[in-house]
């Protein structure tokens, strides 16, 4: 019997009426109060009302000590870590796809060289590098974030450290990451890439490598801040702010070359692949 041959969808190109209908079906029920929700979910007038009140001193006093107590956890758990990358890519890729296994294999490649492996802790891509680090016997981490329509950490993490502030998930990303290494993404991945890349413009951290893995999918993004370059925005001094590479391997010889003398002493590198099976990881209270 001959063997169906499945075809890969073309995505659909956004044409400037496409992007304009997009924009009028996410924002038509738009509310200058953004914490407010939609009057057609089936949110009473009371909610409503009592969403829009003026927070008293004490509730921001509240929450001001929510926020220390997710930084001081954060410090904790991650300052014992020891050198590690963060791998940032799209929640969408499934296994076997070939940005999932380029994700795979970017976390093989970095928990062989010593590094521990953190990610957001959920699926596609984050799960994708958590996996590679896990087989090849590292140890990996996912920070994850608690949101509404709840992200279950992947089985593939030693642990997972559950945040509810993405501010305060990024300062942890940034503070204890020898480099990011950046695999094909969507808005989520463009926010943690340019968030560093403002950092660097700023001079708030660096030298810090910020790697791009898969030349192909990056090169509009490329040509697009050389155009904002030509247009007077930045200098092309400050266009620098990444590498762009083909494979998982450049990635990690680039971040190994830019570690300060002697720092590679902190690094162990795994010693083979694990046949250990995956974690299953619950959500912490």
């Amino acid at each position: 019997m001959a063997k169906s041959k499945t075809t890969k969808k073309t995505p659909k190109k956004i044409t400037p009426e496409k992007w304009e209908e997009a924009w009028q079906l996410h924002w038509k029920k738009a509310q200058l109060n953004y914490e407010l929700p939609p009057a057609d979910k089936g949110s009473s007038l009371d909610e409503r009302r009592f969403l829009s009140t003026t927070r008293s001193a004490e509730k921001e006093k509240a929450r001001l000590k929510r926020i220390t107590k997710e930084f001081e956890m954060g410090f904790k758990k991650l300052g014992r870590l020891g050198p590690a990358i963060t791998v940032f890519g799209s929640a969408r890729f499934k296994p076997g796809e070939p940005y999932y296994e380029l994700a795979r294999q970017t976390g093989r490649v970095f928990a062989e060289a010593g590094f521990t492996v953190l990610t957001g802790g959920g699926p596609g891509a984050m799960e994708a590098a958590n996996r590679g680090a896990h087989e090849a016997g590292g140890l990996t981490y996912g920070l994850n974030i608690i949101l509404p329509h709840e992200q279950q950490p992947n089985p593939y993490v030693n642990d997972s450290f559950e945040f509810n502030y993405f501010f305060v998930r990024k300062v942890m990303l940034v503070k204890y990451s020898c480099a990011y290494v950046v695999v094909p993404g969507g808005l989520g991945t463009l926010d943690e890439l340019f968030e560093a890349a403002t950092l660097i413009q700023c001079q708030k951290i660096g030298p810090f490598p910020l790697i791009l893995v898969g030349g192909k999918f990056w090169k509009g993004l490329r040509d697009f801040i050389a155009y904002m370059a030509s247009q007077g925005v930045f200098t092309t001094e400050e266009v620098g702010f990444s590498r762009i590479v083909e494979t998982p391997e450049e990635a990690v010889q680039l971040v190994l070359t830019s570690l300060p003398k002697g720092f590679s002493k902190q690094l162990h590198p795994s010693k083979g692949s694990t046949s250990k099976s995956p974690k299953k990881t619950s959500k912490r209270k």
